[in-house]
């Protein structure tokens, strides 16, 4: 793989405006996941966060533990626009591989699909270090192949399991029935505790 997918490439797509995955707004089959929690103190990871659609949803409904992590600055400070008051130091200008403390839900939403696909098993294996027995990865991962080369880098369930499995159990793992239009039939909704 020729490109080197770093802070620098992210920073430089969304100065640009090449964020074709961003969705102005929460998708779906999260806001419905997320309508359905009770607990506003559970402590929340959104990692590759992007715009941060999904943590200015929960901060609105009253979750107070939300952290959101990206290696640009530029998503973070759109963030931050949108949402001034939101605490600084939930704001995490990091990479995912470096971060540390534990969480109780890590959110999914168009991160794993970003990262080149030979990190995936780091990916697992991280988001098991950052989530005590008990403790939930919730979100979405395309079930598809795309024409173009990635970002955004495509694959399967079967794939995916071998990759959760070892620390993970799968209380969902199935098609969303949600999506928005343009991702329908293409998204498997997760929701994995890990062991």
């Amino acid at each position: 793989m020729n490109q080197e997918f770093n802070a620098a490439y992210w920073e430089q797509r969304y100065q640009t405006n090449q964020t074709g995955w961003d969705t102005g707004s929460i998708t779906t089959p999260l806001k419905t996941y997320f309508d359905q929690l009770t607990d506003k103190n559970l402590r929340l990871l959104i990692p590759g966060c992007g715009n941060g659609y999904e943590a200015e949803f929960l901060s609105r409904n009253g979750f107070t533990q939300v952290y959101l992590a990206d290696s640009a600055p530029a998503p973070l400070a759109n963030f931050k626009k949108r949402v001034p008051g939101f605490p600084e130091e939930q704001l995490l200008l990091q990479d995912f591989f470096t971060l540390d403390g534990t969480y109780d839900l890590i959110v999914e939403q168009t991160f794993f699909c970003a990262l080149p696909p030979e990190l995936r098993p780091a990916y697992a294996r991280k988001c098991a270090e950052l989530l005590p027995a008990g403790g939930k990865l919730m979100g979405l991962l395309f079930d598809t192949t795309f024409e173009k080369e990635g970002p955004p880098f495509g694959g399967n369930r079967e794939e995916y399991r071998l990759y959760f499995a070892p620390y993970f159990d799968f209380l969902v793992y199935e098609t969303a029935t949600n999506s928005i239009a343009p991702r329908q039939d293409k998204e498997l909704f997760i929701l994995l505790q890990k062991k």
